[in-house]
């Protein structure tokens, strides 16, 4: 029997290691389920999962030129299909959501020609007319 990428088959584990599980298929060839490929959650350890002389059904990942078999027990499992969630409408413009042309608040350029503006009431002395002295400062 001829193993090909993408056919899913049934085979018995023969052997586990800590890097993942060796699956005997069909036509007495062996393959390799790695730890990642074992189930869809985080596999500490592949005896938590598996166990020698179960029969699991695979799908067949990879076929390496030296004859090396790659095999997925998770990509095996037959799935419902994802809800189909409406698509994003496009904006114009992601940066500007506000429609100002401007940059968001807090990014970009000072508003006052490149210095910062120092706020708040003006120095003693001073008034609204007469610009502050040495003095008043």
């Amino acid at each position: 029997m001829s193993i090909e990428v993408g056919s899913k088959l049934e085979g018995k584990v023969t052997g586990i290691t800590h890097f993942g599980a060796f699956i005997e298929l069909p036509g007495k060839v062996t393959g390799l389920v790695h730890i990642s490929e074992v189930a869809d959650n985080y596999v500490k350890d592949v005896k938590d999962f598996l166990k020698l002389e179960d029969i699991v059904t695979v799908k067949v990942v990879n076929v390496d030129k030296d004859g090396k078999i790659g095999l997925s027990i998770k990509q095996a499992k037959e799935r419902p299909p994802e809800e189909v969630r409406p698509a994003r409408p496009p904006r114009s413009n992601d940066y500007d959501r506000s429609g100002s042309g401007r940059p968001p608040m807090g990014g970009g350029r000072p508003s006052s020609g490149g210095r910062p503006q120092m706020g708040g009431r003006p120095p003693r002395g001073a008034s609204a007319n007469r610009p502050a002295t040495f003095d008043d400062k």
